[in-house]
């Protein structure tokens, strides 16, 4: 029995590789300068915060319609027998939402799941996905090793500022208040499928040691892991910076990933992070 995987824009792999994995992705929209905007396919970061900075208003995202996800599952089952969907947070967004009302139309061919994850949390986890299907799993099996990995899962990041977090209702005003003070460098991690804080530190160089020290502590916890490095325009030296960190370090390396348009929408420019997975779950 052969298993197709759909996944959404925001695990931010490129549309080339989701093709080279054999992979759909459904976009989400970036609402910007009066246009509806596909994510990775017709608006970039660097388009967004540079019309922020020429005076253009703040962009808004919205999710797929139930009918564009039915449009790829009815396309996938034309060669599989089964699709695995498999999307940001719930908590995030309401695409995950949308997946599961058009899996409706398909008499159980379709199986959603919500990653509780975001960018290359997702990302790891639509690569497994693809791995395990290939290796042909059986769907509670695949879902199975997919919940495990994602209940070992670790993402950890600092933004620039609080600001964008804050605007698109991610992250509590009092907490960009504080961010914005005395150089404060937010630290934050996923947790429970929503954007939460992992700490503070004074300055740049100590969230870059922040974000290297947590890798290490967590490949001597977890031994074997696959590490995948991720930012938004503006976070390319910050990019450098931990992976100089991380020189000597042995880990399953996933490669390096620019944000996409959506998400970068709320994280803002200059964000830096690191996405964990153990290799065996």
């Amino acid at each position: 029995m052969t298993i197709a995987i759909v996944t959404d824009s925001t695990c931010d792999l490129t549309p080339e590789l989701l093709a080279q994995i054999g992979v759909t992705g459904v976009p989400l929209y970036v609402l910007f300068d009066g246009k509806m905007h596909k994510d990775g396919l017709e608006i970039t970061p660097q388009d967004i915060f540079t019309g922020l900075k020429a005076g253009k208003k703040t962009p808004s995202t919205s999710q797929p319609s139930p009918a564009e996800f039915a449009a790829a599952y009815a396309a996938a089952l034309q060669t599989a027998d089964q699709v695995l969907s498999i999307h940001i947070s719930g908590q995030m967004s309401g695409t995950v939402g949308s997946a599961r009302l058009a899996a409706q139309e398909f008499g159980g061919k379709v199986t959603v799941v919500d990653s509780r994850s975001v960018s290359m949390g997702l990302g790891l986890r639509v690569l497994r996905a693809a791995e395990l299907a290939h290796q042909g799993l059986s769907m509670d099996e695949l879902v199975r090793q997919l919940e495990a990995a994602g209940a070992k899962a670790d993402i950890r990041f600092t933004v620039d500022t609080l600001d964008f977090l804050r605007i698109n209702g991610r992250i509590g005003g009092a907490q960009a208040l504080l961010g914005s003070l005395l150089n404060i460098k937010p630290i934050l991690v996923v947790k429970d499928g929503r954007v939460d804080s992992g700490g503070r530190v004074r300055g740049h160089k100590k969230a870059m040691a922040d974000i290297v020290d947590h890798v290490k502590k967590y490949v001597a916890k977890h031994g074997s892991v696959r590490l995948a490095v991720m930012c938004t325009p503006g976070g390319e030296e910050y990019v450098r910076e931990v992976r100089a960190g991380l020189a000597g370090l042995t880990f399953e390396d996933m490669g390096d990933h620019q944000i996409g348009a959506v998400v970068a929408t709320h994280a803002g420019p200059g964000t830096v992070g690191v996405t964990l997975e153990p290799v065996t779950v």
